[in-house]
């Protein structure tokens, strides 16, 4: 097998005979992608063209199999990719030229993607992509089209077209930059039909394009032309002192690790509010040696003023990082934050002036004017998504932006592409209308709820419910084991999400299980801590954990277990509460707070003293919450009935005694789900309703609370009894 320094040699001969044609691009496609060293999260295009059998004439005919619009080269299955009449797309090189000669170039290329559905093979519902002239008009069966950072370095570079030759002679040649579509698919027709030697093509500012007559040949002669260009940038870069020399050397040092994650998490809630102002946002921290290197750098200013280069870059990053220019050995968090505040400031007026700048009539409204990546000295980088796979990818790009930079000027002197390209690709008519092709976002998108007690019954049903609608969760326990169970059963229903997950808590992905003992208030800021870490801050807290400890015989329940009880039931929601407002005045967002009390709380039970007395008292904190916590925070809670399947807090045991005690036939060896269907049925009996009551009725108060459908409530108590007419309001 063939061997490289700087990528992955992944094929295997025999997995690839095993695939038909179209399974053998998916599984090429899947090996270039899953390597960020070869190509970005959603980044880079492969194709094949296939002799398929007409569906109507039953003629072998060519066919162009492409990755389409949108998905991600690692993750992509045969759905994603377009198929397309190779013949019909080259005809439509005639509309584009008759269009184009009459200076109507632009709205040519728009109209040529519109015009490609025309072309589609066998009903293929998958949208093309933009780029898809480019494998098109290539003359050969294989193709890829890859965003290498060693690449991209030479794309970015001054002297782009003499570094090419340089380092790849003859075989390879250059457009300068051209937006992807039909006039760049032509260029590239052009060098083909002109050189029979060139078997790729730097495209300045965007990548590179490779193709082979074999599919094998075609990915390895990708790697080759990344492996070719990371080893002449390693050599210039050791030449020039390796890395005490990169980005000019070191102006700040790095805070110690623990350092840096206190004041993390000290201005990490305080800045997703800033950035929030808009639409809310979803954050990644990253402090390794690589980011640090870059922000504590003397180049890092200059360097993040000029922007991104590559267009799959800055969709993501915007036109330009903030980069906040403070100095981690002799400033305060005091100072950094004033810093923040008037950075971001000035951030949104200098992307208004941008957009007033360049904006064409047809231009779509500006977008939000906030940064998606803060780069700070001594600590790191910080950025923003919609979601936390989101923010993941955004904080990727940014890392390949840097190293795409490192690149250039260690062989010569990076540039970013110009503005007006930037906003022209950022704010193209095509982009617009795959951003309005999205499906809308689920109504707890952009939000992180915390449920405490996730571990079990209702709080783990509640976790499982509230992530169905778009929300990170954070399932807290006591244990972190079950925490962490719930976490991963909610990862498995949902995936980790787009973007390569980093090490640590903040390289998480839509669920996170941690440990935390609400009675102990060191506990609950740890846990709110490491919750922005993880994503930026939080939105909702949802308490369901509680513990129940019968009277004995005589009514007597011991002094530590009332204490207990009240510690959980009651004071642990109150700790819970007052630490988490700390941060939602620090984030200034919206947010809500369920607590859960119980009927019990206004029915007085006989053998249940503690139990009943600490949830009255659960209720009225509710209201004193609800009052203390306005108007940021709306505080409401649930009270539930006697909730027997699913709960932990019904040990067979218990279940056992309570047949006991109500005088419910049992036997001794009978099975534990039939004592827990009796106990069940017994209780629904009492209510109006006749059912028992389920993890999953509880659940949907809580989500309910937690949404806007009941945006004007607060300070009252939601009760899921089943119709307990005990419990009613009086």
């Amino acid at each position: 097998m063939k061997k490289y320094t700087y990528v992955n040699n992944l094929w295997d001969d025999a997995k690839a005979e095993s695939l038909d044609q179209v399974e053998r691009l998916v599984y090429r496609s899947n090996l270039l992608g899953q390597d960020q060293r070869i190509t970005n999260t959603g980044g880079g295009n492969t194709s094949s063209k296939l002799m398929q059998q007409d569906p109507l004439t039953g003629e072998a005919v060519e066919v162009l199999w492409v990755k389409g619009s949108g998905g991600d080269l690692r993750t992509s299955k045969r759905e994603n990719f377009s198929s397309l009449y190779q013949s019909k797309l080259i005809g439509m090189q005639s509309l584009y030229l008759g269009r184009a000669d009459k200076g109507l170039k632009s709205a040519a290329e728009d109209e040529m993607v519109a015009m490609a559905s025309h072309a589609t093979f066998n009903l293929n519902p998958r949208p093309s992509s933009i780029d898809t002239p480019l494998h098109s008009f290539i003359p050969t069966k294989f193709v890829d089209h890859m965003h290498p950072n060693a690449i991209i370095a030479i794309a970015a570079s001054q002297h782009c077209e003499k570094l090419t030759q340089e380092i790849f002679g003859d075989e390879m040649g250059y457009v300068p930059w051209m937006r992807p579509g039909f006039e760049l698919g032509l260029a590239m027709q052009e060098i083909c039909q002109q050189d029979a030697k060139v078997k790729s093509i730097m495209m300045g500012q965007h990548g590179f394009i490779s193709w082979d007559e074999t599919e094998k040949g075609c990915y390895l002669y990708t790697l080759d032309c990344i492996e070719k260009a990371a080893a002449f940038i390693e050599a210039k870069y050791a030449a020039k002192g390796g890395d005490k020399a990169a980005f000019g050397g070191a102006k700040y040092k790095s805070l110690e690790q623990a350092k840096r994650l206190e004041n993390f998490t000290a201005i990490l809630p305080w800045l997703r509010g800033l950035v929030s102002q808009q639409q809310r946002f979803i954050g990644t921290v990253q402090d390794d040696e690589k980011i640090l290197r870059f922000v504590n750098s003397n180049d890092a200013k200059r360097l993040a003023e000029l922007g991104t280069s590559c267009p799959d870059h800055f969709l993501r990053t915007k036109i330009k990082p903030l980069y906040v220019d403070w100095n981690p050995q002799t400033e305060d968090l005091g100072g950094l934050k004033e810093k923040i505040a008037a950075g971001i400031e000035q951030y949104r007026q200098d992307y208004a002036t941008y957009y007033t700048k360049c904006k064409r009539d047809s231009s779509p409204a500006m977008r939000d004017p906030n940064p998606t990546v803060v780069l700070i000295p001594g600590l790191g980088m910080m950025a923003w998504g919609k979601s936390k796979s989101e923010s993941r990818v955004t904080a990727e790009f940014y890392n390949c932006a840097v190293e795409v930079m490192r690149g250039a000027e260690a062989m010569d002197t990076y540039i970013a592409l110009p503005q007006q390209e930037a906003f022209d690709i950022e704010y193209w008519a095509l982009e617009e209308a795959k951003l309005k092709r999205m499906p809308a976002e689920a109504e707890l998108a952009r939000q992180t709820v915390i449920v405490v007690g996730a571990g079990s019954g209702i709080g783990k049903e509640t976790a499982h419910r509230i992530s169905k609608e778009g929300a990170n969760i954070v399932c807290v326990d006591m244990k972190a084991d079950t925490a962490e169970a719930t976490a991963n059963e909610i990862i498995a229903k949902l995936g980790q999400g787009i973007g390569v997950a980093g090490s640590g808590i903040s390289g998480c992905g839509p669920a996170i299980g941690l440990a935390c003992n609400i009675t102990d208030r060191a506990s609950v800021r740890a846990m709110l801590d490491q919750v922005a870490l993880a994503y930026g801050g939080f939105d909702s807290i949802i308490v369901t954990a509680g513990v129940f400890w019968p009277s004995d015989t005589t009514g007597h329940i011991p002094d530590d277990k009332w204490a207990f009880t009240f510690g959980v039931n009651v004071t642990g929601s109150y700790i819970v509460g007052d630490e988490a407002a700390r941060t939602w005045k620090e984030q200034g967002l919206q947010g809500q707070l369920v607590l859960t009390t119980s009927a019990n709380a206004v029915v007085a039970k006989k053998g249940s003293i503690a139990y009943d007395t600490s949830k009255a008292a659960a209720n009225h904190l509710v209201r004193e919450l609800a009052i203390e916590l306005a108007p940021t925070v709306r505080v409401n809670g649930v009270a539930p009935a006697t909730v027997v399947k699913g709960s932990a807090m019904f040990p067979r045991d218990r279940v056992i005694g309570s047949l006991a005690k109500y005088n419910i036939a049992y036997t001794e060896d009978e099975a534990t789900d039939s004592l827990v269907t009796k106990l069940a049925q017994f209780y629904a009996d009492r209510t109006l309703t006749k059912s028992p009551i389920m993890p999953a009725d509880q659940a949907e108060a809580y989500f309910l609370l937690v949404s806007q459908r009941l945006s004007k409530t607060t300070g009252q108590i939601i009760t899921v009894d089943g119709g307990l007419h005990e419990a009613f309001l009086r």
